[in-house]
Order: C-alpha cells, then sequence, then structure tokens
C-alpha cells in the first residue's frame, strides 16, 4: 500500500500558502475511528465479535459435532458384543435330504463375555478419545478468537487511516481551489497548482487501497463469523495496549496449564497407557456361553433335548501376536511423549517471539507518541513558517509534511501490531493476560 505521506504533504503546503495557516492540524496521540462508511452496519465491540464467532464459526460447529460423537461413542464402550443366534441341521440322509424327521435340529443361543476390567479399559480410553476431542476444540476456538482479534485490529487500522485520508481530502480539495485562484493572479507557480492536481489523483488511488484492505479485512472477519463474506461489519473500541507483560516464567508457566494442545498431547499418553493395559489384557481368555435347543429324528427315545456349551479362546497359544501388541502400544506412549517434548519447546518458542512483538510494538508507541511525533510536528512548523517567509523552499515543506504524516500512520500500525502481538501472546499462553500476575492494562477496549 503506499502511504499516504506521499501525497499529503502537498495539502498543507497549499492551505499554508493560499490561507495563511500557521499551525498544522493536530496529531492524534490516541487512535480513534470514524464513523462507519456503510449507514447500514452498526459499530460492534470485539468482545462480541468473539462471542459470536465462538458460536457461528463453522470450523468450531463441526468440532462440537466431533466432540458430541466422542462422547456417544463412551456410552456403549462398555457394552457386550452381539448375542450369536444359531440353526443348525446335521445327519440329514442324502437319499432323502427332504425328510427332516429323520435329521436333528438344533437351535441355539450363545453370548460372549468379556470381564469387567476389559470394558472399564475400553470405557476408558472412549473418554480418553472423548477428552482431546474437548481439547481440539478448546484449541480451535482459541485459535478463531485470535483471528477476530486480528481481522478487527486490521479494520481499526485501517479506520485510523481512512479518517486520516478524508481530513487531508478535503483540506486538499479547498487548497487546490484556492491555487487556482492565485494561480490566476500570478501569485503561485504552475507548478504548485499541478502538484496539488498530482496529489489529489493519488490520493484518490489511496483512497481505492484503503477501500480494498478495508473490504479483505471484513471478508476474512465475516467468514470466521459464519457470515456472507460481502456483509458490512464495524469495529467500535479501540486497541488493546497492555503497559507491562508479566515475566517469561510466567507466561511458560501458564502454557504448560492452559494450552489446549498441550494437554490434549497429555491426555494422548494416558491414551496410550490405557491402549497398552487393554492390549496386555487381551493375554487373557474370553469366554462364550451357549444354550440350546435340539429336536431329534422320529423314534428316538427322547425327541427334546437341550444342549449347553462354554468356550474360550486360547491367547497363551498366540503369545508372540500378543506381546507384538503391546510392544506397539508402549511405542505409541513413547511417541505421544516425544511429542509433547517438542510441541512444548515450539510453544515456548511461541511465547518468547510473541513477547518479543509485544515489546517492540509498545516501545515504538511510546517513541512515535513522545518524541517522534513532537519532533516532526515542530519540524513541520519551521518549514511551513519558512515556506511563508520566503526563507524556505517548497521541497522542505513537503520533506518535513511527509516525515509528520509517516509518523502518525506508523503511530497507527503500531497500535494495530501491539493488539495483534497480545493476541497472539494470549493463544501461545492459553490464557488472558489478565489472569496472569504481574500483567497490568493501561488501556481497556471501550464501546462508543
Amino acid at each position: 500500500m503506499k502511504p499516504i505521506c506521499v501525497v499529503a504533504p502537498i495539502v498543507l503546503a497549499l492551505s499554508i500558502s493560499c490561507f495563511g495557516q500557521t499551525v498544522p492540524p493536530a496529531v492524534a496521540t490516541e487512535p480513534t475511528h470514524s464513523l462507519p462508511s456503510d449507514p447500514t452496519a452498526v459499530p460492534v465491540s470485539v468482545d462480541e465479535l468473539i462471542a459470536e464467532a465462538l458460536q457461528a464459526n463453522p470450523e468450531i460447529r463441526t468440532a462440537v459435532r466431533r466432540l458430541s460423537l466422542a462422547q456417544l461413542k463412551t456410552n456403549t464402550a462398555r457394552s457386550l458384543d452381539d448375542p450369536m443366534l444359531m440353526v443348525r441341521d446335521w445327519d440329514t440322509p442324502l437319499q432323502k435330504p427332504w425328510d427332516l424327521n429323520q435329521a436333528q435340529l438344533m437351535v441355539s443361543l450363545q453370548q460372549t463375555f468379556l470381564s469387567k476390567e476389559k470394558r472399564d479399559l475400553r470405557a476408558k480410553v472412549a473418554g480418553d478419545d472423548s477428552e482431546v476431542a474437548a481439547t481440539d476444540l478448546e484449541s480451535l476456538r482459541q485459535q478463531v478468537a485470535v483471528e477476530v482479534r486480528k481481522a478487527c485490529a486490521d479494520l481499526m487500522r485501517n479506520a485510523d487511516e481512512m479518517q486520516l485520508h478524508n481530513r487531508q481530502a478535503a483540506v486538499l480539495k479547498e487548497a487546490l481551489a484556492a491555487a487556482l485562484a492565485q494561480y490566476t493572479t500570478g501569485k503561485v507557480a504552475q507548478a504548485d497548482v499541478l502538484r496539488a492536481q498530482i496529489a489529489l489523483t493519488r490520493l484518490n488511488e489511496h483512497l481505492l487501497e484503503l477501500e480494498q484492505e478495508r473490504d479483505d479485512a471484513r471478508a476474512q472477519l465475516n467468514v470466521l463469523l459464519g457470515r456472507g463474506p460481502d456483509q458490512a461489519v464495524e469495529i467500535a473500541g479501540t486497541y488493546s495496549i497492555p503497559a507491562a507483560l508479566p515475566p517469561i516464567e510466567d507466561l511458560e508457566r501458564s502454557a504448560i496449564e492452559n494450552r489446549p494442545e498441550l494437554a490434549g498431547l497429555r491426555k494422548q499418553i494416558l491414551k496410550s497407557k490405557d491402549e497398552g493395559k487393554l492390549t496386555r489384557l487381551g493375554s487373557k481368555p474370553d469366554f462364550t456361553v451357549g444354550l440350546g435347543y435340539m429336536l431329534m429324528p422320529t423314534g428316538t427315545t427322547y425327541r427334546n433335548a437341550y444342549m449347553a456349551e462354554m468356550t474360550m479362546n486360547l491367547p497363551s497359544l498366540n503369545r508372540e501376536r500378543h506381546e507384538g501388541e503391546a510392544k506397539q502400544a508402549d511405542a505409541a506412549t513413547d511417541v505421544s511423549q516425544a511429542e509433547l517434548e517438542a510441541r512444548t519447546s515450539a510453544v515456548f518458542l511461541e511465547i518468547r517471539l510473541a513477547q518479543i512483538d509485544v515489546r517492540a510494538a509498545q516501545k515504538r508507541i511510546k517513541l512515535y507518541r513522545d518524541t517522534l511525533m513532537p519532533q516532526a510536528e515542530a519540524t513541520f512548523k519551521a518549514s511551513a513558517a519558512a515556506y511563508q517567509n520566503n526563507r524556505g523552499d517548497f521541497s522542505n515543506l513537503i520533506d518535513s509534511q511527509n516525515m509528520l504524516l509517516d509518523v502518525q500512520t506508523a503511530f497507527y500500525k503500531a497500535s494495530a501490531a501491539t493488539d495483534t502481538g497480545v493476541a497472539e501472546l494470549e493463544r501461545a499462553i492459553g490464557a488472558s493476560l489478565s489472569t496472569l500476575p504481574g500483567a497490568n492494562s493501561a488501556k481497556e477496549r471501550v464501546s462508543k
């Protein structure tokens, strides 16, 4: 995007030469947002948009259904296998296959029984799956909240730059009209009029770029909210700028306790251990009980009889397989443990990088507000006075105004970068900074 400072200097230069201004427009030290450009859009706070996204985001809704499915599986984990019904006809003579009176007919019902320990472990493994799905859902919610906050920060910065643009465009149009009037009397050089006309054209180009940025950020935000991408949305409030960050140790401790991905990996380790226990229980036999009714051939002393049976598998004869499955379960546990260690290291890196970004943005805000803005404003005033008294040339005035507007635009960007960095940091630690000791928020979001 071309910075507004490229085209705006002509505005104040011409306005000074034409109207005798000696003081530049006030430089805002706190970002403010313009009114909605779309009259149908109602300003909404960032917290309200996050709450809406957590309810309506399509990916979150899918994860909620996935969690419900995992919870339903827990309810059936202790169930026994289906009973088996068997109908058997045997001893039928081949010479008279239709003569069932000479055959033996048996109907039986069989059921395999697992030990209570096995069924309890099955339920526990299913519960582990449910808890892993719950951590995945919480991780997705936090990620969506971060993306919403970042999109809102982009929209707030865009609104600040749009307001600056509108202010400069209004002055430029008046200055251009006055310059044309002065040019007819020979008081203003033709080059200044041409520069003003070019500046106005470049300002219109900059407006198109700002509108494109706004529409892109709106589309991304609307998708996160489960809305149509072209729906108008305006942000109410201001940036969230903390005055101090907690120590790195507190941030890392919070990540270990609250980061959903780390909690999910710890649940995965427990699940792998439970699966290992269940695999080892496979070396114990299961029993199948059957009860049946038998109809004997005609002429038999007792035509009606019953049959009772009990069978069991013999896992001890297939020990190699069960020992191999147990080793696989142990290896899966080791893999999950290694993933937890690697992910913890990556999370600590995320925390450190986000902390660096926030502190750097905070330093830039302080530098722009307390040092560069006053210096740039004083330089511009001096250049304007010199230009009015014919002791300075037009290019110096342009350079000083370029510097002033560049600092103001950079201040907006640093404010948005701080807000984005805070969002990333809270995502990295899995909790709000306000919940940690040592955190101090200098500015809270306020609704207009």
